[in-house]
């Protein structure tokens, strides 16, 4: 980010931990490994996959011009 900012060009990353995916639900089915992962979650639950989309659409737009690293 630091040095491609003087060029105009913004450098971020979408890391949201554990999501709630259908590929995720079917490994963690019968078990409490859903569970478990969202009690070490600081929002106490998993992300969904529309809203780690939603912080990438965020970031490409005008919204978020000056956000960067």
């Amino acid at each position: 980010a630091v040095d491609y900012a003087p060029h105009g060009i913004r450098v971020n990353a979408v890391c949201p931990g554990p999501t709630l995916t259908a590929g995720f639900e079917k490994v963690a089915a019968g078990t409490d490994m859903v569970a478990r992962q969202a009690a070490i979650t600081p929002l106490g639950r998993l992300a969904t996959p529309e809203e780690a989309a939603a912080a990438a659409v965020w970031l490409c737009s005008d919204a978020a011009s000056y956000v960067t690293g």
